[in-house]
Protein backbone atom coordinates (compact mmCIF):
# COMPACT_ATOMS: atom_id res chain seq x y z
CA UNK A 1 0.00 0.00 0.00
CA UNK A 2 1.56 3.30 -1.09
CA UNK A 3 2.14 6.20 2.09
CA UNK A 4 -1.14 8.52 2.69
CA UNK A 5 -2.05 11.02 4.89
CA UNK A 6 -3.10 8.49 7.62
CA UNK A 7 -0.78 5.63 6.72
CA UNK A 8 2.23 7.37 6.38
CA UNK A 9 4.38 4.02 6.49
CA UNK A 10 2.37 2.16 3.96
CA UNK A 11 0.93 -0.20 6.07
CA UNK A 12 -2.66 -0.85 6.86
CA UNK A 13 -3.42 -3.17 9.95
CA UNK A 14 -6.03 -5.01 11.93
CA UNK A 15 -5.07 -7.47 14.71
CA UNK A 16 -7.29 -8.75 16.61
CA UNK A 17 -7.82 -11.40 20.10
CA UNK A 18 -11.11 -12.79 20.20
CA UNK A 19 -12.29 -14.63 23.46
CA UNK A 20 -15.91 -16.41 23.57
CA UNK A 21 -16.66 -14.15 19.85
CA UNK A 22 -15.76 -10.94 22.25
CA UNK A 23 -12.54 -8.37 21.47
CA UNK A 24 -10.50 -8.33 24.40
CA UNK A 25 -7.13 -7.00 22.15
CA UNK A 26 -6.93 -5.17 19.20
CA UNK A 27 -4.64 -2.94 17.24
CA UNK A 28 -5.79 -1.31 14.01
CA UNK A 29 -5.41 1.82 11.70
CA UNK A 30 -8.93 1.99 10.73
CA UNK A 31 -9.29 4.79 7.92
CA UNK A 32 -9.77 8.05 9.56
CA UNK A 33 -9.66 6.59 12.70
CA UNK A 34 -5.54 6.55 12.96
CA UNK A 35 -3.28 4.01 15.00
CA UNK A 36 -5.27 2.99 18.19
CA UNK A 37 -5.38 0.23 20.52
CA UNK A 38 -8.41 -1.44 21.87
CA UNK A 39 -8.30 -2.92 25.43
CA UNK A 40 -11.13 -4.45 26.87
CA UNK A 41 -13.89 -1.48 26.40
CA UNK A 42 -10.92 1.04 26.11
CA UNK A 43 -9.78 2.94 22.78
CA UNK A 44 -6.30 4.82 23.29
CA UNK A 45 -4.14 5.91 20.47
CA UNK A 46 -0.96 3.70 19.21
CA UNK A 47 1.89 4.79 18.58
CA UNK A 48 3.19 3.00 15.27
CA UNK A 49 7.35 2.21 14.88
CA UNK A 50 7.71 -0.50 12.81
CA UNK A 51 5.61 -3.94 12.04
CA UNK A 52 7.94 -5.64 14.61
CA UNK A 53 7.54 -3.74 17.36
CA UNK A 54 3.58 -4.25 16.54
CA UNK A 55 3.67 -7.80 16.80
CA UNK A 56 5.60 -7.09 19.92
CA UNK A 57 3.37 -5.39 21.42
CA UNK A 58 0.22 -7.28 19.84
CA UNK A 59 1.54 -10.53 21.06
CA UNK A 60 2.78 -9.05 24.71
CA UNK A 61 -0.63 -7.92 25.97
CA UNK A 62 -2.15 -10.72 24.34
CA UNK A 63 0.34 -12.94 27.02
CA UNK A 64 -0.87 -10.69 30.05
CA UNK A 65 -4.34 -11.14 29.06
CA UNK A 66 -3.98 -15.10 29.22
CA UNK A 67 -2.14 -15.37 32.38
CA UNK A 68 -5.02 -13.18 34.25
CA UNK A 69 -7.54 -15.98 32.95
Amino acid sequence: MPASDDKPHGYKYSLVYIVKGERVIGYDNADRKGEHRHYGDKEEPYRFKNAQRLMRDFLGDVKKIRRKT
